[in-house]
């Protein structure tokens, strides 16, 4: 499938739910157009241009997905200013609008790198790092609530590192650490539940086999 404008642009995949796809520009800018697309029907809405953000903001992540408790899809970003604060923005497709939260933790206002995340249940989950510490961080845009996880010890880099939602729990996949047995690669795995990461055992898989994309499948495999 081509874009829904024709543009010939790399464009990314920022989140689906329910047959809508959300795709804006590989490079996120402030001004990066954002399309929410059902490529079923071939119709597409472009979210409106923010009146809250402008050219001292530079946008690190974007998320999208549906959100139960309100009934809604909505679209995450967050961003930093030219100082290094944090700054989130909610888009909400039932009022076509951009809300800017103001609440942000004291714990998010500081120097920080964002690696990867998702979005589960009306949950966005950014994988971050602030010094020597990396952990998740989970943002409600149901609530506009925040928390933090430490990650756990063994995951010290970002690299190598998947995160995704195994059984209704948000999960982190780890292929680093070699494995005991002769001739295989492993990949470990922590789920968290009740706000604690539970370690389970390590997928194991033949070292000759090609080492692409992990993830976990809609059936939980």
């Amino acid at each position: 499938l081509g874009h829904p404008l024709g543009s010939t642009e790399h464009y990314v995949i920022y989140g689906s739910s329910n047959g809508l796809v959300c795709i804006s520009d590989e490079i996120l800018n402030f001004d990066s157009p954002i399309h929410i697309w059902n490529p079923s029907v071939r119709k597409f809405r472009t979210t409106p241009t923010s009146t809250n953000i402008n050219t001292k903001f530079s946008i690190v992540s974007l998320q999208f997905g549906f959100h139960p408790g309100v009934n809604d899809c909505k679209a995450v970003r967050v961003m930093r200013t030219n100082k290094g604060a944090v700054a989130i923005e909610v888009y909400s497709l039932r009022t076509d609008s951009w809300k800017m939260i103001e609440a942000i933790p004291p714990w998010l206002k500081c120097t920080w790198k964002h690696h990867k995340g998702t979005f589960f249940n009306g949950v966005a989950y950014n994988f971050i790092e602030k010094g020597p510490i990396f952990s998740v961080m989970s943002f409600d845009s149901g609530s506009e609530e925040f928390e933090e996880f430490i990650a756990p010890d063994a995951i010290f880099r970002p690299m190598e590192l998947c995160m995704d939602v195994y059984k209704e729990q948000l999960c982190l996949l780890l292929d680093f650490y070699p494995c005991e047995e002769e001739d295989m690669d492993k990949v470990d795995f922590w789920v968290l539940q009740e706000n604690r990461w539970k370690q389970l055992c390590p997928f194991v898989y033949p070292s000759d086999y090609y080492d692409g994309a992990i993830g976990i499948s809609i059936d939980n495999k």
